[in-house]
């Protein structure tokens, strides 16, 4: 018997998705991780791992809350944002869950209920056309499997292969490579730094204290020069008055910048949640809450069957989009170096600290 919905990757949107559908379904999630037995697993995804208030927001619409076993220290109430293009600094009071990510995934997955089909250590090849939906190819341990499935969801991030695949012409969105590296330190600093310098990058590098440890991570234009640039971030942190010391681990991945009109819902056999369909903060680059909310609608525009879903989907996503909307109409105010330094001048909506 051929799936019903085939969902390639089990991260914040896939394992949500899985866990909303109508259990009439057949479903296959997959997934390149090990998310269930998490003693094999050595991959992580490149994130901060903050949760932010919209997520946690979304996560309590769906009656979730987070285990206290995928915190870690120190829980943050502050963001210091450090402008060296303007050369001012300011603080701004906001609320993150500060977590292991991989074992938020792990959780997400833990909660999809027994009638999915896991397949997991899976890498997603490629599709091709049938009748009625789509043929997909994934290899494990080697091996070539095959499945016919009516419908085949792309919830696999940024550089979503089932996008690339599918939708490449509509692919018109800005990509950026995130570094990140984690290193040893003396110090456990009580917020989330926020760090803006145009010499480096044209959206916004930081900083986050983990279990004792600072990462260090920047959202690049990809090309040669992006080494570089991080490298540069490193040494104006430390000029700064950052301490660290040897270099534990180094990640890295895709993200988007999305526009509005850039966001792909699908086709008629097809749909794209989270990243894949380009459902983050143009701002921010704080992509949970999108991945949620993106899932929560394609499973609703399921609800009625399989059959004009597409539709129902879009319909359904306009809400998501329309705060990508919004958020870059919040960029200029953030980005533009001359509106940056005339808001941070003026101190609105800044916190005063009492602590050096």
């Amino acid at each position: 018997m051929p799936y019903d919905i085939a969902i390639v990757g089990a991260g914040p949107a896939g394992a949500t998705l899985a866990r909303l559908l109508n259990k009439n379904y057949k479903v296959l999630l997959l997934d390149r991780r090990d998310l269930v037995d998490g003693e094999s697993e050595t991959r992580t995804k490149c994130c901060g791992g903050l949760l932010a208030p919209d997520a946690q927001q979304m996560l309590g619409k769906m009656g979730l809350a987070v285990p206290t076993k995928v915190l870690v220290d120190p829980q943050l109430f502050l963001v210091r944002t450090i402008d060296f293009d303007n050369q001012k600094e300011q603080f701004y009071q906001r609320f993150y869950f500060n977590m292991d990510r991989k074992l938020f995934d792990e959780w997400l997955v833990s909660l999809v209920p027994e009638h999915v089909d896991l397949a997991m250590n899976c890498r997603f090849n490629s599709l091709s056309e049938a009748q009625d939906g789509y043929t997909i190819a994934f290899m494990h341990q080697g091996r070539i499997y095959t499945e016919k499935v009516k419908v085949v969801v792309g919830a696999d991030g940024a550089w979503s292969k089932v996008r690339g695949q599918l939708f490449a012409e509509q692919d018109n969105f800005k990509k950026y490579i995130a570094i990140q590296e984690w290193f040893e330190t003396d110090e456990t600093i009580p917020y989330y730094g926020a760090v803006f310098d145009s010499e480096i990058t044209d959206f916004y590098s930081w900083t986050i204290s983990k279990n004792g440890l600072l990462i260090i991570g920047s959202a690049l234009r990809p090309s040669k020069e992006a080494q570089q640039s991080f490298t540069l971030l490193k040494r104006n942190l430390r000029e700064y008055g950052f301490r660290f010391g040897k270099r534990i681990k180094r990640e890295g991945a895709y993200i988007l910048r999305p526009r509005r009109r850039d966001i792909i819902t699908g086709n008629d056999h097809a749909a794209l949640i989270g990243e894949a369909g380009g459902f983050i903060s143009p701002s921010s680059a704080e992509g949970i809450s999108y991945a949620l909310k993106s899932a929560y609608a394609l499973a609703q525009s399921l609800e009625d069957g399989i059959d004009g879903f597409q539709k129902r989907y879009a319909k359904q996503a306009r809400a998501i989009t329309n705060t990508i909307g919004m958020k870059q109409l919040k960029s200029p105010g953030m980005y533009n170096r001359t509106l940056r330094g005339m808001v941070m001048k003026s101190g609105l909506a800044a916190t005063q600290v009492y602590f050096e």
